[in-house]
């Protein structure tokens, strides 16, 4: 490394403790979700194969925990995969669902999180439903951060999914369908999303510059705020994380105002 790059390093990580010393502690997000955008455009800049960018995406992710678990953020939801991903060539979406087992199992065995899958399950290889299963059961004690793991994700795909877990519970009562229909309300459709009984996100940051969702949690971001970075996210900085809280801080939440 050069004078040049740690003259700049120095006044980033000066820059960053700035930010973090103005931040408002009593403003912190409580469920902060991310959408990981950019690791195949990092690795091209950076002349690396797809792979070696969805490792780098991958490695980025205990450093952000870290960031989180400074703060008082209780739920993190990562989105590593979404339903539109198993469109991918073989080629890049193999070595990428090993990557997703590796971190998976690295949450797991961190043992400062509590690992719970979102998403649909049956449309992954049983390799990683395992994987999946015995993370959310090895964690289940931990006392942390909540990190919801957004494998085979889709934002329609979960709401048609809580719709027809909430059709299937009424049938096993024994419920009429003119019973279900009478029924239905927003509560209850949230009793059947994959985040039931956790509190929606107050601030959703999606890194690469991209400014648009993509499906991401549609039914809970509907009074979340909203962060985009132009960093991919292989290299996204402590100093990026604490500028999208300074930003959500900033904002006076109208809940549908």
């Amino acid at each position: 490394m050069n004078l040049r790059d740690r003259l700049r390093g120095l006044l980033v990580r000066l820059y960053a403790r700035r930010v973090e010393g103005h931040l408002d502690h009593d403003q912190v997000p409580k469920h902060i979700g991310v959408i990981m955008d950019g690791n195949r455009r990092w690795a091209k800049a950076a002349g690396s194969t797809t792979a070696q960018g969805h490792q780098a995406g991958a490695d980025k992710i205990e450093e952000f925990l870290g960031w989180c678990s400074e703060t008082d953020v209780e739920v993190v939801t990562l989105w590593l995969l979404s339903t539109d991903n198993f469109d991918r060539p073989q080629a890049e979406l193999v070595p990428l669902l090993g990557i997703i087992e590796d971190t998976v199992r690295s949450l797991a065995a961190d043992g400062r999180w509590r690992v719970h899958h979102v998403g649909a399950t049956d449309i992954l290889p049983s390799g990683l439903q395992t994987v999946l299963k015995e993370a959310d059961e090895a964690t289940a004690h931990v006392d942390g951060i909540v990190v919801n793991v957004a494998i085979g994700y889709g934002g329609r795909q979960e709401i048609a999914d809580a719709v027809r877990s909430m059709l299937l519970d009424a049938a096993e009562k024994g419920d009429s369908l003119e019973a279900v229909a009478e029924a239905v309300d927003i509560d209850l459709i949230g009793k059947h999303l994959y985040t039931s009984a956790q509190p929606d996100p107050d601030l959703v940051i999606r890194t690469s510059g991209e400014q648009r969702l993509s499906g991401f949690m549609l039914w809970q971001t509907a009074h979340s705020e909203y962060y985009f970075c132009d960093v991919f996210w292989p290299a996204f900085r402590k100093v990026d994380f604490l500028r999208a809280l300074r930003d959500y801080a900033a904002r006076g939440r109208r809940f549908g105002g």
